[in-house]
């Protein structure tokens, strides 16, 4: 007999973020009395979602299709969106996850992210054209976005859990912060709520219809990153909240849940190495991220390189290097740029305060300052500024063909290291979230080892595996967590 306190409500959603919030919406659209337990205080709160830029994937048709949804600037007079298309979005999808991507499940993703981003912005979500993040000014003063990733949330995802709180506000939630849920109520087989302790250390139990699942992976974890991604993986940062300890995995896998999707890979970047405070920072969130790469060169502590900046565009290589990052002798490199092309790197990445930088006027003194092997360093540098085609121009709006051929290559956007003073940046890696979760048919219903819905259960956003294998591309995280939460709202 339990002695834990005990309520109930037709809905009751695991997970303050963006996917457990869509979840919510859609469930109390149906006049559903729905709960969202948050772990995190209201300080504290949001999951992942809060430390995202927002940026979120979805196909278009190009700037004049998305005028009606993002905020107006001026700047659209003189901007280029290309068109982003459904099977261009599968394509990708299909291209980062080296074909494992779970094609049902990316159909569904590929052919709904638009309308349920429309359908968010009905309720009273933001959007607008990212220009700091997706486009280059050019010569002539008009900007062109690229790489399929266009729009996210005004205020980022800061402003995305804010104004998902102001519509479950609208919509009559109940949103109860400091839940940490801790298991799964069950009776013959179906479950029946969920069970979890407050702030104080006090238990409680929620009964409810349906239990929708949203607590992320289990990335903030240093033993189960260790005991599923591999040795190495306990010294990772943790970009993102610390509160995805994968509870509610280990609470589904409780109750006869089957896994799905990927558990040996995640999403990682590469993330500043020297700034203190580089753990789930809520003043930086995504600022910690060094995303300039594609301009410069990576090295390692012995002056080396060892992967293909310039492979394409950042969005489609980006969650994929940060483990590259982690197998190097200390799990650290440097991003290394010279002075013609440091004026091009963002500055909400490179001018934020306290940036771990080390700057000279000689790759000698640059290696002194970082502890680079300093022969290893100048070596790398001479033959990749000897390897460059420099007959092509140097387009960062494009994947321009201006390569390094060196080993590994430089496909794209290569430039020279030459002009003093060179920067490095110290980076390792950052874990944002883990891509393996719990299998689930196509309206989230988690699923039994013999394939066999689970009455009562259902889950979404990083909590539902399949979508995601070793890489993924840049936004389609939120949208999915949208998607795939309002399929589960839309049933629970």
């Amino acid at each position: 007999m339990s002695n834990a306190s005990a309520d109930s409500f037709d809905v009751v959603v695991v997970g303050g973020g963006n996917a457990g919030f869509s979840a919510a919406h859609a469930a109390a659209e149906r006049g559903r009395r729905v709960l969202v337990l948050e772990r995190g205080s209201e300080e504290t709160a949001g999951g992942n979602s809060y430390y995202t830029a927002g940026a979120t994937r979805f196909p278009h048709a190009g700037l004049g299709d998305l005028l009606d949804l993002v905020e107006p600037d001026p700047r659209h007079e003189v901007t280029e969106v290309p068109a982003y298309t459904a099977e261009e979005y599968l394509a990708d999808l299909v291209k980062v996850t080296d074909g494992r991507t779970d094609r049902a499940m990316a159909d569904v993703l590929v052919h709904e992210s638009a309308d349920t981003v429309r359908w968010l912005h009905r309720l009273g979500l933001r959007y607008r054209l990212m220009y700091e993040r997706q486009a280059y000014p050019r010569p002539d003063g008009t900007y062109l976005f690229w790489g399929g990733l266009h729009v996210g949330n005004v205020g980022g995802g800061e402003g995305l859990v804010a104004d998902h709180v102001a519509v479950a506000a609208r919509l009559g939630e109940t949103v109860r912060y400091g839940a940490r849920a801790r298991s799964l109520l069950t009776d013959a087989g179906r479950v029946t709520g969920v069970r979890y302790v407050d702030e104080d250390g006090a238990e409680h139990e929620v009964r409810a219809d349906s239990a929708v699942l949203a607590a992320g992976g289990f990335e903030a974890s240093a033993e189960l990153r260790r005991q599923h991604l591999g040795p190495g993986w306990e010294n990772a940062k943790v970009r993102g909240t610390p509160y995805n300890v994968g509870d509610m995995l280990t609470a589904a896998l409780a109750v006869g849940a089957a896994r799905g999707g990927d558990w040996s890979t995640c999403h990682s970047v590469q993330w500043d190495a020297e700034t203190e405070d580089n753990e789930s920072n809520r003043e930086l969130t995504n600022r910690l991220t060094r995303q300039g790469y594609p301009l410069g060169i990576i090295v390692n502590r012995d002056g080396a390189r060892f992967l293909d900046e310039g492979a394409d565009f950042r969005n489609y290589t980006y969650a994929k290097y940060g483990r590259e990052i982690l197998r190097q002798p200390g799990s650290i490199a440097w991003q290394l740029f010279d002075a013609a092309i440091r004026p091009q790197l963002r500055a909400e990445e490179y001018d934020m305060p306290g940036i771990g930088v080390h700057t000279a006027h000689s790759l000698e003194d640059l290696a002194a300052d970082t502890g680079i092997d300093a022969t290893g360093l100048r070596r790398t540098v001479e033959e990749f500024n000897a390897s460059i085609d420099r007959s092509v121009p140097l387009d960062p709006t494009v994947k321009d063909g201006r390569r390094a051929a060196v080993e590994p290559p430089k496909s794209n956007w290569a430039a020279p290291v030459e002009q003093p003073p060179f920067y490095a940046y110290p980076v390792t890696c950052g874990i944002t979230f883990t891509f393996g979760g719990l299998k689930g048919d196509l309206e989230g219903r988690v699923l039994d080892e013999q394939g066999r819905p689970i009455p009562g259960l259902l889950a979404c956003g990083e909590m539902l595996g399949g979508l995601f294998s070793g890489n993924y591309p840049g936004g389609s995280g939120l949208a999915a967590g949208m998607v795939f939460g309002r399929r589960a709202g839309a049933v629970a």
